[in-house]
């Protein structure tokens, strides 16, 4: 199994408008063939003094699939990649940390 941790930092601002395209995008991700999991998280509001956060204009998708293949197709589907140009100018920055079990 892949895991994927997509860190998404919108420019001021954006995080809810990409949000949104995100929303309207996840359908077609979970019908993929080897889509395990596909869910977007953001910081626990009033979390503990001393926790880590990403911020207000970041989201992270956490993402499970059940081989790099199927990650692969899907980083080239067609919604994905209308997703893509859709959010491109609203995004200040994503990193995408592909991962195994250890």
């Amino acid at each position: 199994m892949i895991h994927v941790l997509a860190i998404i930092t919108a420019q001021p601002g954006m995080r809810d408008r990409i949000l949104d395209a995100w929303r309207a995008n996840v359908d077609a991700v979970r019908a993929e063939a080897g889509c395990l999991g596909y869910d977007a998280v953001v910081d626990v509001r009033d979390a503990a003094p001393g926790f880590a956060r990403f911020g207000a204009d970041t989201f992270v998708v956490v993402e499970r699939w059940a081989t790099l293949q199927a990650l692969q197709a899907h980083a080239v589907a067609p919604h994905m990649k209308a997703y893509a140009a859709k959010v491109r100018e609203w995004t200040a920055n994503r990193a995408i940390h592909v991962l195994e079990p250890a």
